[in-house]
């Protein structure tokens, strides 16, 4: 809202699409606030992090000093790692423009139990036709109030959602997750909601991530396990989701 409007960015002076490219492969899309120097949206199919070395890019953009002795912040991917199908494209998601200060236990803890389970889910439901896994994920930062090294945006909020084509269920499937920045306890999850609940908990109900796609079929993880416990080989799928999603 007020940075992208039917695909278009209103102000291409602040906000860069980046087409995140590794050994000649692109991987995925970033929109890129250079102003904040966060990226605020990713669309994909600890350590050092590389720095886009492109002519005037790097005072436009986050550096390893400014995530020194930042606890309790640390890395946060903003397109998972997890989701690469090969090494090449888990690569190059370790780079400066892919991450946002993320409290490290809310990283380690909700966030990435959700990109497991998701991962998890779409392995075993997003099937297209040829059988092969495909899906659609966007996932976004919320811009908050404060900055780290007063350079680069704390993001209040971060958000997820996916949708694909099941060819075994013969619908759209989506759901959405978001969850605040803030410190996470270990039994802490984030629920699974649907598109829609995610626009208007965002106050964005004109902002749709997913605007080409037929009517979706809210996804509940539990129902939908439920179904995959019946298959063998599946149980230990639904009893992981289960205890973790509602």
């Amino acid at each position: 809202p007020n940075i992208l409007e039917d695909g278009k960015i209103l102000d291409q002076n602040r906000y860069k699409p980046i087409c995140q490219t590794y050994r000649n492969t692109r991987t995925f899309l970033t929109l890129y606030d250079t102003k904040e120097r966060i990226p605020l949206e990713d669309e994909s199919a600890g350590k050092n992090m590389k720095i886009d070395n492109k002519k005037g890019a790097y005072k436009y953009q986050a550096s390893n000093l400014d995530y020194e002795n930042s606890e309790p912040y640390t890395r946060g991917h903003v397109c998972p790692s997890s989701y690469a199908s090969n090494k090449t494209i888990k690569t190059s998601t370790f780079t400066l423009t892919n991450i946002v200060p993320q409290v490290e236990s809310f990283n380690r803890g909700s966030w990435e139990k959700m990109e497991t389970c998701v991962k998890c889910f779409m392995k075993k439901f997003c099937k297209n036709s040829n059988g092969v896994t495909e899906g659609y994920v966007v996932t976004g930062a919320q811009p908050g109030t404060e900055k780290l090294k007063n350079r680069v945006n704390i993001p209040s909020l971060m958000w997820s959602a996916f949708c694909c084509y099941s060819d075994d269920q013969k619908a759209w499937l989506a759901s959405a997750h978001w969850g605040e920045n803030v410190a996470d306890e270990p039994k802490d999850y984030l629920q699974t909601k649907s598109l829609n609940a995610l626009y208007k908990d965002l106050g964005t109900p004109t902002f749709n991530i997913f605007p080409e796609t037929k009517k979706h079929v809210s996804v509940k993880y539990r129902d939908m396990y439920r179904i995959a416990g019946r298959v063998s080989g599946y149980v230990s799928y639904r009893q992981t989701l289960a205890n973790t999603h509602p």
